[in-house]
């Protein structure tokens, strides 16, 4: 049994990211493991300061909801991203939290496979890469982890599309189920 940490970044309650997210943490349920979910869409995340205070402290100087994400990150062995994909790349939100987990990258952390859901209005999936990319930076400060997975979902533009996609859900919780 793996700790699994799926973070929606979207701020959209039940928005197309969201919707694969909950099939990847369904599947990853199902197989017996212990799963987390997180939506960002009700958590207070203000920018990094750059301060680098984490660096020797292993915490944050700034107070809010960033410290108990990272605690939740730190300590899961698998961790799942889902963002929609704006002009070609992740959520705001999202970039804010990969920041704001600084305070990580000295530490002892678990967590070893990293999966990446999106769903974007584009139906070119390869225009997905950029946000492929900019989580791939983050994880190349992490030598002990990697990229396990990626979801694109392209050509989901209107709220709930993702629903008419059966092969994407499968596939979300597919995934979730093998990690």
């Amino acid at each position: 049994m793996k700790r699994v940490l799926v973070i929606s970044t979207s701020i959209r309650t039940g928005s197309n990211s969201e919707l694969l997210a909950r099939a990847f943490a369904e599947g990853a349920k199902a197989a017996g493991n212990k799963v987390d979910f997180v939506t960002l869409h009700d958590k207070t995340l203000q920018f990094c300061r750059g301060c680098y205070v984490c660096q020797k402290t292993q915490k944050c100087v700034m107070e809010d909801d960033a410290s108990a994400l990272a605690e939740m990150v730190k300590e899961s062995d698998v961790v799942a991203f889902a963002t929609p994909v704006y002009f070609f790349g992740m959520s705001g939100q999202m970039k804010v939290l990969l920041d704001r987990l600084n305070p990580l990258f000295p530490s002892d952390y678990c967590f070893r496979d990293i999966y990446l859901l999106m769903a974007a209005a584009e139906p070119d999936t390869s225009l997905m890469d950029p946000t492929v990319e900019g989580l791939n930076g983050w994880i190349r400060c992490f030598p002990k982890c990697r990229l396990a997975g990626v979801i694109r979902g392209g050509g989901i533009e209107e709220r709930l599309a993702v629903k008419e996609r059966s092969d994407l859900l499968s596939a979300a919780s597919e995934m979730g189920a093998s990690v």
